[in-house]
């Protein structure tokens, strides 16, 4: 009985099944039919926005935004220009279900580059596809997509960032929003950075960040407390030509490039031309020695009173009224003493150094914004003697520190460069001036340094060399007497010169720590100081009070007031 019982209730089990199988089969079609309808709609959905994107949505699918451009880094590896992947903010306003003049100041506050009647323009346009921001951050993007209008799109594009904002800006450059160089290394190595066989291979720039940063924020500092309008520092190798750092003040970032002014934008390390004053009288005197219009650094020139030469005078900032040697030249920047070297060098060998040093054509390298020096149209006596004072002639500051480079090196003059270079890529180079004048030239610019108006550029144990320069600016109706610009030209170690710093200030203002002067050796020549001892330990430098150039005999040429003087044993 009990088996009957069991194999009653295994057939009703059969039975049961075999009446639900017609059922679950159905389902299963309804649950594939309505995956398959999903399927069309999302397929139906991409086709549509492809079509309603028009011409300019349909650029950045197919080309991703930017196309893949190799990093730029500094000469340590330290990246400075790279392709990452962002956010563009766009909108399909013919698709819009907000209203217009509700959702276009809400844009308005997120994104402010746009006025609220331009959004209302977009929004209440037919347009399929606007773009509203490139290059917006994750945070932008939140607070956009909040809003709650699905007619708003997020796109991933590459973009080009820049790390270190605006460190090495005016060197970099920027690229446009179709990811062409505009401006800087990136305009100039675009066929580098886009060959499809090089794009994972930085390339690597002369340029060392640590030093660069050191002297952008010296410089920046100075700018500050100085009230200066602009400002530029180089750093230099002497052997090499190659550029370590280049400011230009006041800078931008390359992020955002089109926030910046246009005065932010100018290079004033080339394409500003100055009037750089006594930096230039080294230059005059090497060229003196070398030509051998000095024979004796110890002979005694006139400077007991201004000199005069047809209806222009020249004298003095600091008069000693007495004659003077050219060690005490140097040191007390003696504007007479310079002329009358420079007179007798005559015309033809002064311009024959000028150009030798390349002052009369752009600086030769890479970036393609370079403006052509100021070169005198007329060689006339009064000429001839200014410009061996720095005045008459207008050159960049990039002109000048090569011309230092040149003055200590052993007198080769080499084309600078953004390139990193090996011990073979180091080009030969020109001679200007002799070893033995360019040994002589060190032991000068390091005397104006220890006694002259160079002392506040010292760096201890750096054994610092160099020339304060402070000439009034141009302006109508002849020079602006209270509008100067300070330069301080400097290398280091002058036992051994490896680097060369120019730091040129336009139109700093003293204050009470200067006793209000604003001529170099207050403004600009601290800065070197500065600058020296913070990169010089970064560059294998290393300081010594042992080790220096001898100066003795240069010393023992100086005279000095009875009061200065040794007592005698």
């Amino acid at each position: 009985m009990t088996r009957l019982v069991a194999q009653s209730a295994e057939v009703r089990k059969v039975s049961l099944r075999q009446q639900m199988q017609p059922i679950v089969q159905q389902r299963l079609m309804v649950v594939m039919l309505l995956l398959l309808f999903g399927v069309i709609a999302v397929t139906l959905r991409i086709g549509w926005l492809t079509i309603l994107s028009g011409g300019e949505a349909n650029a950045a699918s197919t080309t991703g935004g930017l196309p893949p451009r190799a990093d730029i880094t500094d000469r340590n590896g330290v990246t400075l220009a790279r392709t990452i992947d962002a956010w563009s903010i766009a909108i399909h306003p013919d698709r819009m279900i907000s209203d217009p003049d509700e959702l276009a100041p809400r844009l308005h506050a997120l994104m402010p580059e746009r006025s609220e009647q331009d959004y209302r323009e977009i929004l209440n346009s037919d347009r399929s596809f606007v773009y509203l921001r490139r290059r917006a951050l994750p945070e932008l993007v939140s607070q956009v997509n909040a809003l709650g209008e699905p007619a708003m799109e997020y796109l991933r594009e590459p973009e080009r960032l820049y790390p270190q904002t605006n460190l090495a800006a005016h060197i970099l450059g920027w690229v446009n929003l179709d990811g062409e160089g505009v401006t800087g290394m990136e305009a100039v190595l675009e066929e580098r950075l886009t060959d499809p066989a090089l794009r994972n291979d930085p390339v690597e720039l002369s340029i060392d960040s640590r030093v660069q940063a050191a002297v952008q924020s010296e410089l920046a500092e100075a700018m500050r407390r100085f009230n200066a309008i602009g400002a530029v520092g180089i750093v230099l190798d002497v052997h090499s030509g190659e550029l370590l750092a280049m400011t230009s003040l006041p800078n931008f970032n390359p992020n955002a490039p089109s926030q910046s002014s246009d005065r932010a934008r100018f290079n004033q390390a080339t394409m500003g031309f100055y009037e750089l004053g006594s930096t230039f009288k080294p230059i005059t005197m090497a060229a003196a020695i070398e030509d051998g219009v000095v024979t004796d650094i110890s002979r005694r020139y006139d400077a007991e009173e201004p000199l005069v030469v047809g209806r222009y005078t020249i004298s003095d900032d600091h008069p000693q009224r007495r004659y003077l040697n050219v060690p005490e030249t140097l040191v007390h920047s003696s504007n007479i003493v310079t002329a009358r070297i420079a007179d007798e060098l005559g015309a033809e060998r002064m311009q024959q150094v000028f150009r030798r040093l390349h002052f009369d054509e752009p600086v030769d390298f890479e970036l393609p914004v370079r403006g052509r020096p100021i070169w005198p149209s007329y060689w006339a006596r009064t000429t001839v003697m200014t410009t061996g004072y720095g005045h008459g002639i207008a050159v960049t500051p990039l002109h000048l520190a090569n011309a230092y480079a040149t003055l200590v090196n052993g007198g080769i003059y080499r084309p600078v460069t953004l390139t990193r270079l090996s011990g073979d890529d180091i080009p030969q180079g020109e001679r200007v001036f002799s070893q033995a004048t360019s040994d002589q030239m060190r032991g000068l610019l390091r005397l104006i340094v220890q006694e002259g108006t160079g002392r506040n550029a010292d760096a201890e144990g750096f054994r610092v060399g160099g020339k304060t320069g402070t000439a009034e600016k141009a302006g109508e109706g002849g020079y602006r007497h209270h509008a100067l610009v300070s330069t301080f030209a400097a290398a280091f170690p002058m036992d051994d010169p490896r680097y060369v710093v120019v730091i040129m200030l336009d139109e700093p203002h003293g204050d009470a720590g200067t006793g209000g002067a604003s001529t170099a050796g207050w403004t600009a020549a601290p800065v070197v100081s500065r600058v020296v001892s913070r990169i010089g330990p970064l560059l294998g430098v290393i300081p010594s009070e042992s080790r220096d150039i001898d100066t003795t005999r240069l010393q023992a040429m100086l005279w000095h007031p009875p009061s200065e003087r040794e007592p005698e044993a």
